[in-house]
């Protein structure tokens, strides 16, 4: 055995006793009930347990954006973040039927979301978060980033009449911008880069926002390129406003969940590819149950049929867990027309699957 074998095997003689003696974290506010014995928030595999015992999946939405979760008056649910919420839901009860009875939402802003999560609030998140540095790391906020559900980018919006068509015409000019985001932080840091002052005008939410920018107490407006359009049609007159060519950002959007949870994570992970995976495979809410007699050994292991169909067990789902996700939502391709296709009529671009030049890649499911 060599030097560095020998410093490995020291090393981890150190290590394991230390992991054994560490003792999970109080959850701060949800996650772990002592009365009920629902584990923490932060133990591993607990949050999924907790989720489990309660019967209900606490999912983090915004509330407000067309497309991507959005509440009518009647207090119906619906976009791409929601659909998310629905097919994790779906895998995690092993049901599609009624399935919003197994999920609560709750509508956070931005400066809100993370803490809701943290403190053990909600389960997970389907927010128009975009994936960061810090706020992957431990040392940052701390979360965990499943697959990116949306690729998308920052942009700008302002009136046709305010002579505005490039983001250097915003020298000297008011805009309005959601504060506690990276939308934020790009702005100023684009505006450095192009040595222009811009007033920027802060929200608290994206309500707020965008109602000041309706008002006229901005001159423009700046969010994800989506959310853009999506709140375009809530305008007066959608018409009258323009959605600027510059893209000031790369913002991947997805799920999130909390660090140090890895069994709801890896559900969270496995099923929004498994999402993406189903439309590669050509499986759709209208012919999945046929689908789990296809003779490809992939397809029937991918849902949970034949001799390898076991990977919900490995999740600590039932085994037929994709079914019932794309029972209840349809594959990625289903979920993306209908909501933002159709609704936003945002063409797919880099949203697209892999095999039609987008980003949308899932790994192998075996």
């Amino acid at each position: 055995m060599g030097k560095w074998s020998l410093r490995l095997v020291a090393a981890l003689a150190m290590v394991a006793p230390l992991a054994a003696c560490t003792t999970p974290a109080p959850d701060a506010g949800g996650g772990g009930d002592a009365a009920s014995g629902t584990p923490a928030a932060g133990t591993v595999a607990g949050r999924l347990e907790a989720v489990k015992g309660r019967g209900k999946l606490v999912c983090g939405v915004e509330g407000t954006i067309p497309g991507f979760s959005f509440v009518d008056s009647s207090g119906v649910y619906s976009g791409l973040d929601v659909d998310t919420c629905r097919a994790v839901a779906a895998a995690i009860f092993g049901t599609a039927t009624d399935i919003d009875s197994k999920i609560e939402y709750r509508n956070l802003d931005s400066t809100s979301r993370f803490p809701a999560l943290q403190n053990g609030e909600v389960d997970m998140l389907a927010r128009n978060t975009t994936w960061t540095t810090s706020r992957d790391a431990s040392g940052g906020n701390g979360l965990e980033f499943a697959p990116t559900t949306f690729y998308d980018g920052q942009g700008i919006m302002a009136g046709k009449d305010s002579g505005v068509t490039t983001f250097q015409d915003m020298a000297g000019k008011s805009i309005c911008v959601e504060t506690g985001t990276t939308t934020e932080l790009n702005l100023a840091t684009r505006a450095t880069e192009l040595g222009i002052t811009i007033d920027e005008v802060k929200f608290q939410d994206s309500n707020a926002a965008f109602a000041a920018y309706g008002e006229g107490r901005c001159e423009a407006i700046t969010s994800d390129r989506s959310q853009l359009a999506a709140k375009r049609t809530g305008l007066a007159d959608p018409t009258a406003h323009v959605l600027l060519e510059d893209v000031l950002s790369k913002e991947p959007l997805g799920p999130v969940t909390l660090n140090n949870d890895s069994g709801l994570f890896d559900v969270v992970k496995w099923v929004t590819y498994g999402l993406i995976q189903a439309e590669e495979f050509g499986v759709t809410q209208a012919n999945v149950a046929e689908k789990v007699s296809d003779p490809s050994p992939d397809v029937q292991r991918f849902l949970g049929a034949g001799e390898e169909g076991n990977l919900g067990e490995q999740l600590g789902l039932p085994n037929d867990f994709m079914v019932q996700a794309i029972t209840a939502v349809g594959n990625y391709g289903e979920i993306y027309d209908r909501n933002i296709g159709e609704a936003l009529g945002i063409d797919r671009g880099l949203n697209r699957l892999w095999t039609d030049g987008g980003l949308m890649y899932s790994p192998p499911f075996r």
